[in-house]
């Protein structure tokens, strides 16, 4: 019943409303962007991604519970030798809107997302035509009913697939990438009078019934916002992702089962990721500040899974494993020079996700043969989109580290805006690598059946450098060009846990530094 009751209000709220047509309004976007990504990636394919490549094989990590059992395992290389990415992406989308009597709209975006190249159907060898692949184009981005003043109150109510964005889009938000979007199957319903305004949503993720009983993902969450004064503006709210999907370690008779309870093993609670956070923002004079914190707590069964410690126990993962502990902040404070030509704009912020490498031992752990596996859980970024530093291959993905970072803007014409930014960023858990000898890219460790005796990758990931430009041709169209250059600190080629949320390691084979550009074209009609 808990699954239905969102629909079951929903249904209730809407009741068999009956309006006619009054407009129909259609619009739309076309985004083309070149892109350019040299000494960067592993070698690999275009749509599919770069080839992970194995840093250190798992017997390099004898009793560590590294959370993959190929070992370390990477996407990045950092080295001149590896091939530069060079692609172009088309994301195009049509909507339409159709307005009825008694606040009723209902609204329906159709999109695709391309790869220049991926789709053309002949054959210029040969002559011979064939089928374009068609599986990866058109789809239904968004498809839902809206109701504005529900019941005669300050109510809306929309429901169906929907994006999602919030704030500065520090948790949610409706894109992925520049070009890449996505939407939530979700019921949200918004009230808002006065300086407040309050949403509350509920979403499904993955629908896995009739397979489980209570077996899907869904994300709720309350977000509320009250505008003080221009100088004070703050947001408070709540997010949960629940996931009930089954996870099990082994699959053995009632006998083993009957043994693992007894021993409390492969006893999984769904995973429940609590979100709470605030934020604060506002200008004073010539001033501006934007400041968001966040924190989080629950089970995370679905991180611990993966955490096997080769051992006694080497069946089984971390089912103890927990979020808590886990902050995320970013703040920002900037300065415009209004009586200035080019009014320009000077900024300093800093962000920080905390995150944990337990991959590491103790030599007592060593010693213990029934010493359990520990995961490494970070600060959870959910479905945000910024992205702290392109070189870096952030990607709104990147966890477990810090930065400090300041710049300027320019607004040199009525239609021409410039961006150059400066930072640094350090993981802050470091991962810890059996001591080795390493000659050029390869590593040869010494006694790795020793895993107590480690040496700690460097911290620093490098200074990072932003140049963006962006000129509005017209109120419609927008070219934007980017480049970014990556001064390589030594923890890229040491490599940390700090990409997929901390899950995912980001060194390479060298410390070569690197360089990213794009070209972007932005139609609105």
């Amino acid at each position: 019943m808990r699954k239905w009751l969102p629909v079951v209000v929903a249904l209730l709220l809407v009741g068999t409303a009956h309006a006619e047509l009054q407009n129909v309004t259609v619009g739309g976007i076309i985004e083309t962007r070149f892109r350019y990504i040299p000494d960067s990636f592993n070698e690999g394919q275009v749509g599919f991604g770069p080839t992970p490549e194995i840093r250190g094989p798992a017997r390099w990590f004898p009793f560590r519970a590294i959370g993959s059992p190929l070992g370390v395992v990477g996407i990045l290389d950092w080295s001149d030798q590896t091939h530069t990415w060079s692609f172009c992406e088309l994301a195009t989308s049509l909507n339409v809107k159709a307005d009825f009597t008694d606040d009723v709209t209902a609204f329906i975006e159709f999109y695709s997302f391309d790869i220049w190249g991926t789709d053309f159907r002949s054959n210029y060898i040969t002559g011979v035509d064939g089928r374009a692949n068609t599986g990866d184009d058109i789809e239904v981005l968004q498809s839902f009913v809206e109701t504005n003043n529900t019941f005669g109150l300050p109510l809306r109510l929309r429901i169906g697939r929907q994006s999602l964005q919030f704030g500065k889009n520090f948790l949610v938000a409706e894109k992925t990438t520049p070009t890449q979007r996505i939407a939530f199957d979700a019921i949200r319903a918004t009230y808002a009078v006065d300086k407040l305004t309050v949403d509350a949503w509920w979403s499904k993720l993955a629908e896995l019934s009739p397979l489980e009983e209570d077996s899907d993902v869904d994300f709720y969450g309350v977000y509320g916002t009250y505008a003080w004064a221009p100088a004070l503006n703050t947001s408070l709210y709540w997010m949960l992702i629940r996931d009930a999907r089954s996870l099990r370690d082994t699959q053995l008779g009632w006998i083993g089962e009957g043994i693992e309870d007894l021993l409390g093993l492969d006893d999984y609670d769904p995973t429940t990721l609590h979100t709470v956070g605030t934020r604060l923002w506002g200008k004073v004079g010539a001033l501006d500040y934007n400041i968001d914190a966040a924190y989080q707590f629950g089970d995370a069964g679905a991180v611990g899974v993966a955490f096997k410690k080769p051992s006694i126990f080497g069946l089984y993962g971390d089912d103890d494993a927990e979020y808590d502990g886990n902050w995320g902040l970013d703040a920002e404070v900037g300065y415009t020079f209004d009586n200035i030509g080019w009014k320009p704009r000077v900024f300093l912020g800093g962000a920080y996700f905390s995150g944990e490498d337990n991959r590491d031992t103790s030599f007592l752990e060593w010693l213990n043969p029934f010493d359990q596996p520990k995961a490494s859980t970070a600060f959870n970024r959910l479905f945000s989109d910024l992205n702290y530093a392109p070189v870096l291959q952030d990607n709104g993905e990147m966890s477990n580290f810090r930065q400090i970072r300041g710049g300027f803007t320019l607004t040199p014409t009525e239609k021409l805006w410039v961006l150059v930014r400066l930072q640094n960023m350090w993981a802050n858990d470091t991962f810890d690598w059996p001591v080795h000898w390493r000659v050029n890219k390869w590593r040869f460790p010494i006694a790795p059946v020793l895993s107590f005796w480690d040496d700690a990758s460097d911290d620093n990931m490098g200074f990072h450098a932003d140049t963006v430009i962006r000129y509005s041709y017209n109120k419609n169209l927008t070219f934007i060009v980017y480049y970014g250059h990556l001064w390589a600190g030594d923890a890229v080629k040491d490599g940390n846990y700090v990409l997929g949320f901390g899950n995912s390691f980001h060194g390479g084979t060298a410390k070569e530094d690197a360089d990213y550009a794009f070209f972007w074209t932005i139609l609105r009609f």
